[in-house]
């Protein structure tokens, strides 16, 4: 997503759990992003082959992961699952992969689906569009990661 500033991307960006993985899809020129759909985590093959369709689909330029924390912002047991489910991303589908804090999106989706602004059978693809509104937010009005390909902490080559 490197180059002029302002150019147009399609980003996707994921609220990874260990049954469900929400999915929404989102535009770097107009800072908007959308629920997309529900990714149910049956299995790597299924995961993987599930998200290569929307990414076959999409065509994004960069994806963004939640990546979980405790609301001290220390790491938790689902922090390292959603790092390694980004690596993997990034492995199979050689795209950049940027992380957001995300302490509180499911909170906030949870409270959009009782306001009645949200479905309730979206409520993971809505944490992943907060997510993502949450990254164009911290990213400025360029568009462009703030971190560029992911780390591999825990020595994974994402291509299992």
């Amino acid at each position: 997503m490197t180059g002029a500033p302002g150019r147009e991307a399609t980003l996707l960006a994921f609220d990874y759990g260990e049954k469900r993985i929400g999915v929404a899809v989102g535009n770097s020129l107009t800072k908007s992003a959308r629920p997309l759909v529900v990714v149910q985590n049956r299995n790597r093959d299924y995961r993987f082959a599930e998200l290569g369709k929307l990414i076959g689909e999409w065509r994004p330029d960069a994806l963004v992961v939640g990546l979980p924390m405790h609301p001290d912002g220390t790491p938790h047991a689902m922090t390292q699952q959603a790092k390694r489910f980004g690596n993997q991303l990034n492995g199979r589908f050689n795209l950049p992969v940027s992380w957001v804090d995300e302490r509180y999106s499911s909170v906030q989706a949870e409270a959009s689906v009782r306001s009645g602004t949200a479905r309730a059978d979206l409520l993971d693809a809505e944490a992943a569009c907060i997510i993502l509104q949450q990254y164009f937010e911290e990213t400025g009005m360029r568009g462009e990661p703030r971190s560029e390909s992911p780390g591999n902490p825990d020595g994974e080559t994402g291509n299992e």
